[in-house]
This record gives C-alpha cells, structure tokens and sequence, in this order.
C-alpha cells in the first residue's frame, strides 16, 4: 500500500480488516473528532496524495441497497445538521456540500446525531441516499488541504430502530470495506 494514501475511519472496529501496511488514521465518531485528528495528522506534514473515508452508513430510502449493491462512493456529502440557510441569510458564507469526483451518484448526509427514526429518516432522504458521522468533516478538511478526498460506505442498517444492530454488523462491513481498499489502493 501506497504510504500516501492516509485511510480514514471512525472506530478501529469499521478498519479492522484494512490490508496490513496501509497508512491508517482512526479519528473517533462525529465530525469534531474526524476534523481535529484529521488536521493535525495532516498538519504533521508527512505526504498524502489522497484520503479514503471508510466508514458504515445507513440507507435513507428502501431500495437503495440491493443485491451486490451495499458499498457505495458518493459523488457528494453534505452536513445535514447545520442551519446553512438561516446563517446565509443572515450573510455568512457557508459551505455545507462537497461535490467528490468519480463517485457513484449516491449523496451522503453527514451530521452528529446518530439517525435511527423513521421520521429523521425520511427528512434527511429528501436530499441524500445514506447517512453517516464523519464524511463530511473529512471531505471538507481534505478539501482545505488541497488533498483528493474519497469517500467508501458500507450499508449497514435503514436508518431506523435496526441501525441499534450497528455493533452486530460492522465486522461483515468492515470486511467489505477492507476487500475494497485491496482491490482499489496501491
């Protein structure tokens, strides 16, 4: 594995199965926890050329995963829990989407609040495909650093009362994931 490919990951658990010899950074879960371990390990200065997030996510929609169709590559993230349109209103500049390159048309929606009601759910599928925790803390440090950003999600859950299963099924996730970066980073 390319030592300037940083893999990203919330929990050890979600990267447990990450090809050995790859460069791993585990930054905890929620989007203060990625920014900051994120940023200082790039500011440490040793050369990336491009971060993979890795990570589980839950489907907003039925349909979304079907067979041989459960790890996804957003074309976008966006931060679902931040009142972008009241602060522009109010004549602050926010950014609360990044578009990422050669992804698979899916949108993630990214926030701190750990989506497991049908009414959430359904709010949040208006804009996006899947939810997740860190993705758009990643992508937007990555993009202040001027470093290519790639985002991998495993399906784990509907966002719903069985995202509370999430400990039960992030290993076959995790596998997936870690199978993935074999065949793609190198």
């Amino acid at each position: 594995m390319s030592g300037s490919v940083l893999i990203v990951s919330a929990t050890r658990a979600e990267a447990q199965h990450v090809p050995a010899g790859s460069r791993v950074l585990v930054t905890g879960i929620g989007k203060v926890r990625a920014t900051l371990a994120l940023s200082r390990e790039l500011a440490a200065g040793a050369p990336v050329r491009q971060v993979i997030n890795i990570g589980t996510a839950g489907a907003l929609r039925d349909g979304v995963v079907g067979p041989g169709r459960d790890l996804f590559i957003p074309s976008a993230v966006l931060e679902h829990d931040i009142s972008s349109a009241e602060l522009r209103a109010m004549g602050y500049e926010m950014t609360d989407r990044w578009e990422l390159p050669d992804g698979d048309g899916t949108v993630l929606a990214s926030g701190d609040t750990f989506v497991a009601d049908p009414v959430r759910r359904a709010e949040l599928a208006r804009h996006a495909d899947l939810v997740d925790m860190e993705g758009c803390a990643v992508a937007h440090v990555s993009a202040q650093f001027g470093i290519a950003c790639r985002l991998v999600k495993a399906v784990t859950d509907n966002a719903d009362e069985g995202a509370m299963e999430w400990p039960d099924l992030v290993d076959a996730a995790a596998r997936k994931l870690g199978h993935w970066i074999e065949l793609n980073v190198g």
